[in-house]
């Protein structure tokens, strides 16, 4: 991946390992959470269950990489089908509440969580790859590019989200830039539906994809949309 690439990937690690994971550990739990974070968490929910639902039923053989798994919660869906899920995520600190969070009702090694980079082709070959909000921090052709090393590796369909192009989006990625950079979270890059399309239907190296399903989830503070991409 190029320059612009790992530079953000950078930025990402560091926020979430760092500044913002107790934040991210109290909102992805039962803890209580103010209105605003209440909005998110019950977005994220939603988000979840339509990716899942995007999946077959019955996951069983299956190997799935959770691309970007945050504290593991849609890592657990996944296994409870079946799936042989390979959870990897930029911030270690993430991941070691992912680990302590595994239920009891999942035996040791169904999921295997790591730190690292989602792209690194020594995680091997998988059936389904779900990207989660963890693609909505980098530019349209960052995004192709990431599902283009995605989709080297998956023979079944690829499920991710990215940050709508709308109003209020667009309004928030401004002001964020206004802040010092040291308090800046990650920029979330608003994307336009159409333009994605449009890059993921041009792209050579895709052309044995197909894009499929494509909604979106608004809930408060939290808005972005689901794609679905099918190998042919």
């Amino acid at each position: 991946m190029d320059s612009a690439y790992q530079e953000r990937r950078g930025e990402i690690e560091h926020y979430f390992d760092r500044t913002a994971a107790e934040a991210w550990k109290r909102l992805t739990s039962d803890a209580p959470v103010s209105r605003i974070r209440a909005t998110v968490r019950a977005g994220r929910d939603r988000m979840r269950d339509l990716l899942l639902s995007w999946l077959p039923a019955d996951l069983n053989g299956k190997r799935l990489l959770d691309a970007g798994c945050g504290t593991g919660a849609l890592a657990v869906e996944a296994a409870r089908r079946g799936a042989r899920v390979l959870a990897i995520d930029v911030a270690p600190t993430l991941i070691q509440i992912a680990r302590e969070r595994i239920p009891q009702d999942l035996a040791p090694g169904e999921i295997d969580f790591r730190a690292g980079d989602m792209l690194d082709p020594a995680l091997g070959a998988f059936d389904h790859v779900v990207a989660m909000d963890s693609l909505i921090h980098y530019r349209p052709r960052e995004v192709l590019s990431v599902l283009c090393g995605l989709a080297a590796r998956t023979s079944g369909s690829i499920v991710f989200t990215f940050a709508p192009k709308t109003g209020p989006l667009t309004l928030m990625h401004v002001v964020g830039r206004l802040f010092p950079r040291g308090n800046r979270a990650p920029a979330i890059e608003p994307v336009g539906e159409d333009t994605l399309k449009a890059l993921i239907l041009a792209e050579p190296s895709l052309a044995n994809w197909q894009v499929g399903r494509c909604e979106r989830i608004v809930s408060g503070f939290y808005t972005s949309q689901a794609l679905e991409l099918i190998r042919k």
